[in-house]
């Protein structure tokens, strides 16, 4: 950071750092400056010319704010502080104006916009315009695009602030989109009229600050003024991206993007924010009994006594799933151990070590991606698994970061060296120890669950850590179950993992284990939210509520516990999972000590306060695990279809579509 320096806005004089835009300054002082093209998280464009200020001695014409940096100001004439008005005449006279210029073109779509009560020309024009236009001449009108099945274009609403194109290219990293043509001939259209391929597209929905890009699927369904708001948590990978829910009534009408800098930034995945309308569909709404060989709908103390004689004198083995919250499994791990049994979550065969949390967490953060100079990315892809923390990884790759892959090739919006595919290209990075060109940089390993679900996962996770150790790295374990984190810091988890926990099992009580067939023969209670895998080979079903219809915590995969909300009820006579399993303990004679859930989350934080610590990430602690040989076999992502990879998402009709397109492009590009 520079020598701050010395600035006068409307009268009141700020240090700020040189390096910042005259937009920021203002930002500082507390002053807003009207914008449509400037976004602090993409490159300048200073096309829409809303901010401008003046500038106090300098050219006779007003400035725009967001392409001029402080260090450009010269001081005045005796050597003040440089000066900038931003409600002189001029300025508001060129707003006006600028507004104006704007709105020849643009339809009074207003009534029918999507946009229409969150929409920034409207505000702007509230704020800044007339009321009144001197344009008599026809107004242009633009042929839509076809972008694909989440984004609805409306292009003659487009005022060409170029956001989407930036995003795309920047940040999402596909060179889709693009602006031709010169004056009224100027429109935004993608080259050769392809559809956008990124798994973050949607987010140039909440970046288009008119009507021109909106939701496809939540086209004309809903007002924003009618909707609920609840801030929440993702569950749809490990990352855990903050997120608003939108309801109206008991249904989830959309799914936007907080702003957390330490995980998300502003961005979220495609099947994050388009999954609700798998929240409506294939729901388990009342309990189920398996009656000869059929399941039948039944009353709760049909079911509780259904499990209760399945349980008697049996120790049931209990299973974890993708999307459960800390509080459900830590009720379920309290009952089973009551009933003298095991619980395990590591239901993919991942060998993540029992209580050491530098090994199963890792020791980095999200937000050191930003810094890093150097990445080695081990068994994952990234842009599959955590779309989000990918996008991150491509924004240190621009800033001149350099990535090594080990695994799979793939398009990962980013140059890669690569390595190699296989364990014996992760044993010479071992057998060289200390690289030179890592040597005095900022570098970070990333471990994906595709290393560690060999036989040789431990010796996989032992050999990162020593490559991480010999080069001063910092290690990040990328998680693709959000319960993972939070069932191996309370102990969900059985010597041995998955093998040993079924061996001999009788009964197995699945909490959303959609993703694994489980074994003939045992007794199987499901509790879960949807008629998934889990349920069709259940004996008794016991209705869960879904992520957004229960408070719950969530750990993301750098152990930063998260509270998500609930945003509505879930259906029929489904219920919160943690309060099941407490009515099922009262039915088994066992009852959990606790009546509520701030009871329940008491004696989460006395058993584990790390967990208390909401939104913030300990220091990790454990030794180093010891190196053991490596088979052999390449490594392989653990995500096989992006778009289908829980049974929310399969659910899904829009999700659905997308892997369908996928596949198409796949293939495609096989044909080719």
């Amino acid at each position: 950071m520079s020598e701050p320096r010395k600035i006068v806005i409307d009268g009141r004089e700020i240090e700020v750092d040189p390096a910042l835009t005259l937009i920021q300054a203002c930002e500082l002082a507390g002053i807003e400056i009207p914008r449509f093209c400037y976004h602090e998280r993409l490159s300048i464009a200073g096309n829409c010319r809303m901010c401008l200020v003046e500038v106090v001695g300098g050219p006779p014409k007003p400035t725009a704010s967001c392409a001029m940096q402080v260090r450009d100001l010269r001081p005045g004439r005796n050597g003040e502080p440089p000066e900038i008005r931003t409600d002189s005449p001029m300025v508001r006279k060129a707003r006006e104006g600028v507004m104006e210029f704007l709105l020849i073109n643009h339809p009074l779509d207003c009534p029918i916009c999507d946009q229409g009560g969150e929409c920034d020309l409207q505000d702007q024009a509230m704020a800044y315009g007339v009321d009144f236009s001197r344009y008599r001449e026809p107004k242009r009108a633009v042929e839509d695009l076809d972008l694909g099945p989440l984004v609805e274009t409306h292009m003659t609403r487009c005022i060409s602030c170029t956001r989407c194109v930036r995003f795309t290219t920047e940040v999402a990293g596909i060179t889709q989109m693009g602006q031709t043509g010169r004056g009224e001939d100027a429109e935004i259209t993608t080259y050769l009229g392809q559809t956008l391929e990124s798994e973050l597209q949607g987010n140039i929905i909440d970046l288009c600050p008119v009507g021109a890009l909106t939701s496809k699927p939540y086209a004309f369904t809903a007002r924003p003024w009618e909707l609920t708001k609840t801030e929440s948590i993702d569950v749809m990978d490990a990352l855990g991206s903050n997120i608003r829910v939108d309801t109206r009534g008991r249904e989830v009408m959309r799914i936007l993007p907080r702003n957390h800098d330490g995980v998300n930034e502003e961005w979220i995945a495609d099947r994050t924010r388009f999954v609700w309308d798998g929240l409506r569909r294939q729901r388990l709404d009342r309990p189920y009994v398996r009656r000869s060989g059929r399941l039948e709908p039944a009353s709760w103390e049909e079911a509780f006594r259904a499990c209760a004689g399945a349980l008697r004198g049996r120790a049931p083995v209990a299973l974890a799933g993708d999307l459960a919250p800390v509080e459900a499994m830590f009720a379920l791990g309290s009952l089973t151990a009551e009933l003298g049994g095991t619980g395990e979550c590591r239901t993919d065969g991942a060998k993540l070590p029992i209580g050491n949390r530098a090994a199963y967490v890792g020791t980095a953060r999200i937000e050191d991606i930003d810094t890093a100079e150097r990445i080695l990315l081990i068994g994952t892809n990234p842009r599959i698994e955590a779309p989000v923390l990918n996008a991150r990884i491509r924004k240190a790759w621009l800033a001149g970061a350099e990535v090594a892959l080990i695994g799979q090739a793939a398009d990962l919006t980013y140059d890669t060296h690569h390595v190699g595919t296989d364990r014996a290209a992760l044993q010479q990075l071992v057998d060289a120890g200390r690289m030179e060109d890592v040597a005095g940089h900022s570098s970070l390993v990333i471990v994906g669950q595709g290393a560690l679900v060999g036989d040789d996962g431990a010796a996989v996770l032992a050999a990162a850590q020593a490559i991480a150790a010999a080069n001063d790295s910092g290690l990040l374990i990328l998680h693709t179950a959000a319960s993972r984190v939070g069932a191996m810091d309370i102990g969900f988890v059985t010597e041995g993992g998955m093998p040993a926990a079924l061996d001999g099992a009788e009964v197995i009580f699945n909490l959303g284990v959609d993703e694994i067939d489980l074994p003939d023969g045992p007794f199987v209670i499901y509790q879960g939210s949807h008629g998934d895998r889990g349920a069709h080979r259940a004996d008794v079903i016991l209705p869960g509520a879904a992520y957004t219809e229960e408070p719950g915590l969530f750990v993301n995969t750098e152990g930063r516990p998260q509270l998500a909300n609930r945003a509505g009820f879930p259906p029929g006579e489904a219920r919160e999972n943690w309060a099941i399993i407490r009515a099922l303990s009262a039915h088994l004679g066992h009852t959990l000590p606790f009546n509520s859930l701030m009871e329940l989350r008491r004696q989460i934080f006395d058993a584990h306060p790390h967990l208390a610590a909401i939104d913030e990430v300990a220091r990790n602690e454990g030794e180093a695990l010891a190196l053991a040989p490596l088979g052999s076999g390449d490594f392989a992502s653990t995500v096989t279809d992006h778009y289908l990879i829980n049974p929310i998402t399969r659910a899904s009709a829009v999700m659905a579509e997308l892997s369908r397109r996928a596949r198409a492009r796949v293939t495609a590009m096989a044909a080719e």
